[in-house]
């Protein structure tokens, strides 16, 4: 990847706890702008995202309100919070890298993220990609869009349209983006899991195997 970020705007859609294959693409453009009025599709990364366990991947998936198959804008879906997801996903994760070199050094920010109680998914989402630009050491602007912005008006906006273009189970399996994961031994590596898994793995050197330039030895 080229050492210059790229001066047009990336419109994509906003992912919950991103996928590697998008947070290699972020990290290319230094203005991101989320389309928050797209609708919501099943099955997608808008409140999903994958880990890695001794058994293979394992979804996380964040339940949501009645009416979450509906045509929603992903702006006013909200989280179903009438049950325990937050505990036992944290039980979850912490069961799968509390072996992991980096997941000691992060827990006390990632547990946050699990005490805390989130009306509307997109606020979940945005305070994720907050902590992970924090993490990775990421200048990027963020920007949300206050419309449907059509395809044919993306040029107009300087925008790389990228919406709906990284979908799950993975979304890419670049082979240069190989690290060692946990559970590797048992499951073979396991490609374009969340960042989360990337980031535990090897901490804030995460953001050199992203740009390609880590020592993958």
């Amino acid at each position: 990847m080229s050492s210059t970020l790229s001066d047009k705007n990336l419109l994509i859609d906003l992912q919950c706890v991103p996928s590697i294959s998008y947070m290699k693409m972020l990290i290319e453009y230094s203005r991101w702008l989320f389309d928050i009025n797209l609708y919501h599709e099943k099955k997608s990364y808008a409140n999903r995202f994958y880990l890695a366990g001794p058994n293979g991947r394992i979804l996380i998936s964040i339940p949501l309100e009645k009416g979450k198959h509906q045509h929603t804008p992903i702006k006013d879906i909200r989280i179903y919070n009438r049950e325990s997801w937050q505990a036992h996903h944290w039980k979850t994760l912490v069961s799968a890298y509390r072996r992991s070199p980096w997941f000691e050094y992060f827990e006390d920010e990632l547990r946050v993220f699990f005490e805390k109680r989130y009306a509307f998914l997109v606020d979940w989402n945005r305070d994720w990609l907050e902590w992970i630009k924090k993490v990775l050491g990421i200048e990027a602007e963020i920007h949300f869009t206050d419309r449907f912005i059509p395809p044919a008006e993306a040029a107009g906006l300087a925008a790389v349209d990228y919406r709906g273009r990284i979908q799950p189970p993975p979304g890419n399996t670049d082979p240069e983006i190989r690290y060692h994961q946990v559970f590797e031994d048992r499951t073979g590596f396991l490609p374009d899991l969340s960042i989360l898994d990337l980031i535990c793995c090897e901490g804030r050197k995460a953001r050199s195997f992203l740009q390609g330039t880590a020592e993958n030895g």
